[in-house]
Formats: structure tokens, sequence, C-alpha cells
């Protein structure tokens, strides 16, 4: 908007092909525009403030914990007797609130943890230097210094390429390295490093302290618990994204192609949490085995098999990205063909939206599936498809098949005459476009390039749905799609049945009511289970 105001001001200082008339009256325009604007402001940054805390009221109880936490370390500061038994360490208080306390309690633990023990480390190893210099003599002590520095900096980093050291301790590495090198560096100057290298462990055990307290005592929000949810989620608009595709494919509409292609698409909303997922279940995996609450007679809880299936409903998306195109390809199957096969298809896709469905329920009531998961509906739609292409070989084979057929079998008893083939009919249609836009070209090589370019994608799609098959070609990959999501609907149950029997889900029992429905996902108890969460990174 204000590159915009510029741009038309700078024209109009040059002058450059406007009237002082049309200066005017852009100007004019524009700066109501830019009134417009202003005066929306407040109302816009109040509905985009309400629809982040509706989307998930838990943000704004952490934000509140985290003002809370701060104000409380603050104190350390403000209050005149803490400020005198610590001193200026304690900002280090404050700036471990800052980058420790995070949205989940994993998260927290995780980095408190490695900052505290990061901590700990460095200060023990500086006071063996520290130590080792003063023994040396003074001359000899800086020199013993900086080569402490080049070794133990050079063999931290190194360790941070270890993918385990990594993954787990990344945070604790770093924390080890500034403080080491702070505290073995001010040494050489400051004579009372021990006293400095105390308080600063202190304030930053206060701040880490309270960073716990607040994420295990007030309003605990569990990383396990939002990764338990996320696959939840991810089965349940699976489910959704896979039975709208199919209803949208066979919605009586005059043009086949669907009209909504932006991203507002509510079935690409569905997929496109389970695809963008991978990063989103390691960092919550990872964070949740920090976490006390759900281990069992001391064994750690399986959340990498979370990680394992999240990976399995991945590939199971794509083929859900894949149908989902089907609705937007520029060549669709006419309405009356699709009709031939609407119910079949909608059937079949209705038994899987029910199968991820009732997978969803049997992970959030944590027990095992019903061991009539797989019904004989599913087979029965499947046996029904097939009989519905089965009953239309012209839809697929062509209308001249038995003259292709006929071709095939009289080829080899005639005799083959040099520089002389077999002309059909229906080759000569089928490729009629083809030979008239190669002759084109051919007699337009001295037209200019752009001009070809531009014409070349419209003979192209002139070409390919002049071909006799093209009609029930786009629906034969619609159909082959959704037989492969059958297909692979059988890992996803693979890797639900093994979460089961590693995170100990109760036995099923006949007497569980299961209630299937074609639902908008569940929110949570808390508001809302999202897989999108603040920045969880390395500070």
């Amino acid at each position: 908007m204000f590159s915009t105001v510029l741009k038309y001001m700078e024209m109009a200082m040059a002058g450059k092909g406007v009237s002082s008339e049309g200066q005017d009256a852009m100007e004019n325009k524009h700066l109501k525009y830019f009134v417009r604007k202003i005066r929306g402001l407040p109302e816009f940054v109040w509905r985009t403030i309400w629809k982040v805390g509706r989307e998930d009221p838990r943000r704004a109880i952490h934000s509140l914990k985290v003002g809370l936490s701060l104000t409380i370390v603050s104190l350390l500061y403000l209050l005149e007797p803490l400020f005198q038994g610590i001193g200026q360490n304690a900002i280090w208080a404050v700036m471990t609130v800052v980058v420790v306390l995070e949205f989940t309690a994993g998260a927290t633990l995780c980095k408190g943890l490695n900052r505290g023990v990061g901590t700990l480390c460095a200060g023990s190893l500086v006071f063996l230097i520290e130590y080792i210099a003063n023994a040396s003599g003074h001359t000899f002590r800086a020199v013993f210094i900086g080569i402490a520095v080049f070794f133990i900096g050079a063999a931290a980093t190194y360790m941070r390429f270890i993918p385990y050291i990594k993954k787990n301790y990344d945070y604790g590495v770093v924390i080890f390295l500034l403080t080491f090198n702070l505290i073995a560096v001010s040494s050489y100057r400051v004579h009372n490093v021990l006293r400095i290298a105390h308080d600063r462990f202190y304030t930053i055990a206060i701040g880490c302290g309270i960073c716990l307290l607040m994420s295990l005592l007030i309003f605990p929000n569990w990383s396990g618990e939002e990764l338990h949810y996320s696959i939840v989620l991810k089965l349940e608009g699976l489910a959704t994204s896979i039975e709208a595709c199919v209803n949208e494919y066979f919605r009586d509409l005059e043009n086949g192609a669907t009209e909504n292609k932006s991203s507002d698409d509510p079935i690409y909303k569905c997929y496109k949490a389970v695809l963008d997922s991978k990063s989103n279940d390691e960092t919550l995996a990872l964070h949740a085995s920090w976490e006390p609450r759900h281990s069992r007679n001391c064994s750690r809880y399986p959340w990498q098999q979370y990680v394992k299936l999240g990976a399995v409903l991945r590939h199971f998306g794509y083929t859900a990205v894949a149908l989902h195109g089907c609705l937007q390809s520029e060549i669709q199957t006419p309405r009356s063909v699709r009709a031939l096969f609407r119910g079949p298809c909608i059937r079949v896709a209705g038994e899987v939206s029910k199968v991820l469905m009732e997978l969803a329920d049997s992970i959030v009531k944590r027990r095992h599936c019903s061991p009539e998961l797989l019904s004989d509906h599913l087979h029965q739609a499947l046996q029904d498809l097939n009989t519905a292409i089965k009953s239309q070989p012209r839809l697929f084979l062509g209308s001249n098949h038995n003259m292709l057929a006929f071709a095939a079998a009289t080829a080899g008893t005639q005799k083959p005459e040099k520089n002389s083939g077999i002309s059909l009919s229906s080759v000569k249609t089928d490729t009629s476009a083809l030979m008239e836009w190669k002759n084109k070209r051919v007699s337009d090589q001295s037209k200019d390039s752009s001009e070809r370019k531009t014409l070349r994608p419209t003979l192209s799609k002139i070409a390919v749905t002049s071909l006799e098959f093209s009609e029930a070609l786009p629906f034969a990959a619609f159909a082959s799609l959704l037989l492969e999501i059958v297909v692979r609907l059988d890992l996803v149950i693979e890797e639900v049945e093994t979460l089961g029997r590693l995170a100990s889900f109760k036995e099923f029992k006949p007497v569980d009511e299961i209630v299937v429905t074609c639902e908008r996902p569940r929110t949570g108890k808390n508001g809302g289970f999202r897989t999108h969460l603040p920045s969880e990174g390395t500070d």
C-alpha cells in the first residue's frame, strides 16, 4: 500500500505522462484508500487477536503464565534484600525465563534441564582449568586459558554433529559453550571467579525452577497429549477429505472441474495438516519423552510409534492429494459416464472414511480396534465397482476395439511390404489433430517464437481431447487412486494396532459403543489440540 502511494507520488513529481487533473484525482483516490485502511486497522488487529485466541484458548493462558513468571523473577531486581544477595547476576534469571518457558511442559523440561546441566558442567570444568592455570604461573596462565578455550570449543562443537546429541542435547551443549567461555575468559581479569560462577548458577537455577513450576503445576500443556490428539486429527481429516473428494467428483455440475481451487478449499485444509506434520511430530515426540506423566512400570512410552504412524498417514495422504487433483484436472469425464459408477465409488469412500474414524476413536479412548474393523461392506463396494467397470468395456477400450483386434489377428497373415503399413480409420481419426498441428508448425517456422509458445498448449489440448478413450481415461485414474487408498488402508490399520500393543491399550469389548460419524474434527478438552505450536527451536 505504502509502496504504491510512493510510486504515484514520484510519478506526480516527475510529471511523466500524467496531467495535473489526473494527478489530483489519483492522489485523492489513494489518500482516501490510505485513510480507509488506517480507520480499519484497529478492527483488523482486534479480529486477529480474537481469532488466535479462539483457535486455541491455551495460548492466552500460556501468555499469562509467561507474564506472571517474568514478574516473579523480576523481584530479584526490584526487591532490595534480594538484589543485595544476588546483585547484577539477577539478569540471568530473567533471561532463563524468557528462553526456557515454552508452550508445553515437555519442551520446558527439555530446555530447562539442558540449560541447568550445561551450566553446571561448564562451571565445574572452569574450576578445574582455573586451578591448573593458577598453579602454572601468571605468564603461562593466559596461554593455558587460550589453549583450553580452543580445545573445549572445538570438541563441544564437533559433538553437536553427533545425531543423538544434536537431537536431544544440542541446546545444553550451546549453553555449555557460552557459560564456559564467559567464565573462563573473564577469570583472567576478575579474581573472584568462583563467586561469579556461584551466583550465575543459582540465578539460572531459580529461573529454571520458576519455569518448571509454571509448566507442571499451573494449567500444564503436555507434549504427549498434543502428539496423541494430533494423530487423531490427522485420521479424522483424511476421512473427511476422502469422502468429500468423492462426493464432489460425482456432484451434478455442468462443468466436472471443481470451482474452488484456492487454499481456502476445506478438502485442501484437511490433508495439508497431515502433509506438513513431519517436523512437528518429531519435535513433540522428543519433548514428550522428557515428560514423566506417561511412564508406566519404569518403561518409556512408545512416542516414536506415533512418529511412525504419522509417516504412514503422510504416505496415505499423498493418495488423497492425487485424488483431489482429479477434481481440478483440465480433462474431465462427462457427467453421464461418471453417473454409471457413482454408487460404488461413494460406497467405497464411505467405508474407508468409517474405518479411519473408528481408528481415530480407538486412539482417543486408548483401546484396541474392533476385530470387525474391515467389514464386508467395503469388500462388497469394491466388488460392485469392479462389476460396474467390467460392464462398460467400450468406455475404456474405445468403440473400435473390435477392429483393432481384427487388425492384430490378420497382421500376421499378410506379407509386409517395404515402406507400407496398416492404415486404420480410427488411428487416422485420432491422430488427425496431431498431424494438422505438425504441418502448421512446419509452415510457420518463420513466425515469432513467442507466438508458437502461445499456440502450443492450445493445440496440445485439442489433440488430447480428440483421442477416443480420453473420456474414460480421467475416471480410470480416479478409480485406480480410490483402490490405492483401500490398499494403503491396511498399512494404517497395522500401525495403529502396533501402537495399541506397545502403549498397552485396553482390550476391545463387544459392549463398547462405537459411534462413527464424519463430523468436524474434535477440538479437545482445553479448546483444541493444534499441531501448530509456538517456536520451540534452540535459542
